[in-house]
C-alpha cells in the first residue's frame, strides 16, 4: 500500500514538474526567435597571400564538425615576416555571422588568433577602420577572434558578402577545416512574382524583393549593416514591397508598434516630422491590404493626438513643422524643396488620416483633417526643380502631373533620382501616364547598380558615380574609381554607405502595381484593380498575394498591338478592370 501511494505521489510530483516546465516554455514563447539560420559556403577565393596549402578546400561544403582525421584541411603558415590572409566571396549579400571550424595543428593545443573583416564590397573587406569611412557602427565588421584547436568559434552578425581572414600569430600554423556563414533570415515564401519580356526588369524586381527580405529581421530594419534600425519613413517603400511579395507578415505591425511606443507625443518618430506622417500613411496602406479593423482601432488614441500635433504646426494652410525637416538625403540641403515636400507630406498624411477616421467612425478627427486640407491645398510652394518635391506635389495634386513630368521629372533622365524617393518619382511618372519612360529609368538607374556587381540595392546612388568605376566584387584596379569607398555623403560617406537598404526596393512594388497593373481597391483586399501597362514589353505575368490567396495574371501584346489579359483570382476577390 505504501509503495502504491508513493508511486501515485511521484506521478503527481513529476506531472506537476512537467506541467511547470511546460508553463515555463509557454511563458518563454514570446522570446523564441522567428528567424531561420542557414549555412552558406564561400563560392570563390577573391584574393590570398602568404603560404597556404589546400586553399580550394574552403569552397567544399562540409558538415560543420571538427574531426580527428584532419582531412580536407586548409593550412595557413606564418614564417618570418610573412603572414597569411584570404578573402572569401559568399556569392551574395547576407545577414550573417561567420563560423570557423578548425583542425589539429602542432605545437600544443594553443588557440590561434585571427582578424576578420566583413565587407559589402571587396574594397570594404580590405579596408582599415577609418579608411574611406570604414566603421564598426551598429554591427561589428572588423574584429579579432580566437580559434580553438580542433573546435569552432563564430562572430557576431553583420551585413556582408565578402569576408577577409588574417592569421595573426607569428611562426605558427592555422588549420581550417571549414569557413562558413550562418545566414539569418525569415523563412517566408515569395508569394508575389514578376516575369516579363525584359530580363533586366525581372532581375531588378527580384533584387528589390531580396533586399527587403534581408531586412525582415526581428523588426523591419532599413539595413543589415548600418543602421539595423526601424526608420519609419524607410518603412513605406519596404512595406509596399512586403505587401507585393510576401503578403501579411507580423514584422510590419511589430515595427509600426515599436515606433509608436518609443515615440510618446509630442515627439516625432525618429525625430523627423515626415516620419510620423509616414506612420499614418503606412497604417492606411496596411489596412487596405489586410483589413484588420481591431488592429487599426488600437492606433486610434495615438492617431487622434498625432493629427492634432500636425495641425498645430499648420498656420493659414502652410506647414511650419519643427523637428528635423527631412525628405531624403539628396534633397536635404534644399530648403525650398524640403518645404514643398513637407507641405505635400502634410496633405498626404491628413488625407490618409481622414480615410482611417472614416473606417474608425471617428467623425471629429475626420472633420479636423478635411477642414485643414481645404486651406492647405490653396498653398502651392516652389518645388525649386527638385524631383523629390515635384513628385510629392504631383501625387498630392499640388502640381499638375503632366507639368511635373515635363518640367522636372524627365529632365536629365535618371540624373538626380534617389534610391528612396525614386519610388515616388516613379509613382508620379505613372500618374502622368509615362510608364515606358519609368521603366527606362528603372533599367538605367537601378540596373546600373546590378552592372557594378550589386546583389542588393543601395542606400544612395548617383549616376555620376559610374564613370570609370570598378565593380564591387573585385579588387579596385589601378586607375579605377572605388564605387564604394570614394563616394557617399552625409551619414553614409565611403564604406559606411549601406549596400542593402530596404528603402531602395521601390521598383519591385511599382512593377507589380503598374506593369502587372494590380492594386488594392477596397479595405482588406476584397477588390483589386487589374489595369496593365506594358510599355514596350511584349508580355508580363506574375502573382500578387491577397488575404484570400493569389491573383495570377498574364498580359500579352497581340500582333495588332492590343494587350490581352488572363486573370485568375480567388472567388472572394472582386477584380475591377
Amino acid at each position: 500500500m505504501r509503495v502504491k501511494t508513493t508511486l501515485i505521489l511521484l506521478c503527481i510530483c513529476f506531472s506537476g514538474l512537467a506541467g511547470s516546465a511546460q508553463r515555463k516554455l509557454s511563458d518563454q514563447s514570446s522570446h523564441i526567435s522567428p528567424m531561420t539560420r542557414e549555412y552558406v559556403y564561400p563560392t570563390r577565393i577573391v584574393w590570398h597571400r602568404g603560404q597556404i596549402d589546400g586553399l580550394n578546400n574552403l569552397l567544399v561544403e562540409g558538415d560543420g564538425q571538427a574531426n580527428l582525421t584532419n582531412d580536407n584541411i586548409t593550412i595557413l603558415k606564418n614564417a618570418g615576416r610573412d603572414s597569411s590572409s584570404i578573402l572569401l566571396d559568399f556569392g551574395k549579400e547576407i545577414n550573417a555571422s561567420l563560423e570557423v571550424i578548425t583542425g589539429m595543428w602542432g605545437g600544443g593545443n594553443v588557440p590561434r588568433n585571427v582578424r576578420i573583416r566583413f565587407g559589402e564590397s571587396v574594397s570594404e573587406a580590405m579596408s582599415e577602420i577609418g579608411q574611406k569611412g570604414a566603421t564598426n557602427d551598429h554591427a561589428m565588421r572588423d574584429m579579432h577572434l580566437q580559434l580553438p584547436w580542433l573546435g569552432k568559434n563564430q562572430t557576431g552578425e553583420s551585413g556582408f558578402r565578402f569576408a577577409r581572414i588574417d592569421f595573426l600569430d607569428a611562426e605558427a600554423e592555422l588549420h581550417l577545416r571549414e569557413v562558413r556563414a550562418i545566414f539569418t533570415y525569415r523563412d517566408v515564401p515569395y508569394l508575389g512574382s514578376f516575369h516579363s519580356s525584359d530580363e533586366r526588369l525581372n532581375k531588378i524586381w527580384e533584387v528589390g524583393a531580396y533586399t527587403v527580405h534581408l531586412n525582415m529581421q526581428d523588426y523591419l530594419w532599413d539595413a543589415i549593416k548600418r543602421d539595423r534600425l526601424v526608420w519609419v519613413g524607410d518603412l513605406h517603400p519596404e512595406v509596399a514591397t512586403v505587401n507585393t511579395v510576401f503578403g501579411y507578415n507580423e514584422v510590419v505591425p511589430n515595427s509600426l508598434d515599436l515606433a509608436r511606443e518609443s515615440t510618446p507625443l509630442p515627439g516625432w518618430m525618429c525625430g523627423i516630422s515626415t516620419y510620423s506622417m509616414w506612420w499614418i500613411v503606412l497604417h492606411h496602406d496596411w489596412y487596405m491590404a489586410h483589413g484588420d479593423l481591431a488592429y487599426l482601432e488600437q492606433q486610434k488614441p495615438y492617431l487622434q493626438g498625432l493629427v492634432k500635433q500636425i495641425l498645430s504646426k499648420v498656420v493659414d494652410g502652410k506647414e511650419h513643422m519643427d523637428g528635423t525637416r527631412f525628405l531624403d538625403w539628396p534633397s536635404s540641403e534644399d530648403s525650398l524643396a524640403v518645404h514643398a515636400g513637407l507641405q505635400s507630406m502634410t496633405i498626404l498624411a491628413l488625407e490618409n488620416a481622414a480615410k482611417i477616421s472614416t473606417y474608425l467612425k471617428d467623425e471629429p478627427t475626420k472633420a479636423l483633417c478635411e477642414q485643414a486640407l481645404v486651406k492647405m491645398r490653396k498653398v502651392v510652394p516652389d518645388h525649386n526643380s527638385s524631383k523629390q518635391a515635384a513628385a510629392l506635389m504631383s501625387l498630392t495634386g499640388l502640381m499638375d502631373s503632366q507639368r511635373a513630368y515635363d518640367d522636372v521629372l524627365k529632365v536629365g533622365g535618371a540624373e538626380r533620382f534617389s534610391t528612396f524617393y525614386g519610388y515616388y518619382m516613379l509613382e508620379a511618372m505613372a500618374k502622368a501616364g509615362k510608364y515606358s519612360q519609368a521603366m527606362d529609368i528603372i533599367d538605367t538607374y537601378w540596373g546600373a547598380m546590378l552592372d557594378l556587381g550589386a546583389t542588393t540595392f543601395w542606400e544612395d546612388f548617383n549616376m555620376e558615380w559610374i564613370d570609370n568605376a570598378s565593380r564591387i566584387d573585385e579588387l579596385v584596379p589601378s586607375g579605377k574609381v572605388d564605387i564604394h569607398g570614394d563616394f557617399g555623403a552625409y551619414c553614409y560617406v565611403g564604406h559606411r554607405h549601406s549596400f542593402a537598404h530596404g528603402w531602395a526596393s521601390g521598383p519591385t512594388a511599382w512593377l507589380s502595381e503598374h506593369v502587372l497593373g494590380i492594386k488594392v481597391a477596397e479595405p482588406g483586399g476584397k477588390a483589386y484593380t487589374v489595369r496593365p501597362n506594358l510599355g514596350e514589353l511584349s508580355f508580363a505575368e506574375g502573382t500578387f498575394p491577397t488575404p484570400y490567396g493569389l491573383i495570377k495574371v498574364k498580359h500579352t501584346r497581340g500582333a495588332d498591338g492590343k494587350v490581352v489579359s488572363q486573370i485568375d483570382a480567388p472567388e472572394q476577390v472582386r477584380i475591377i478592370r
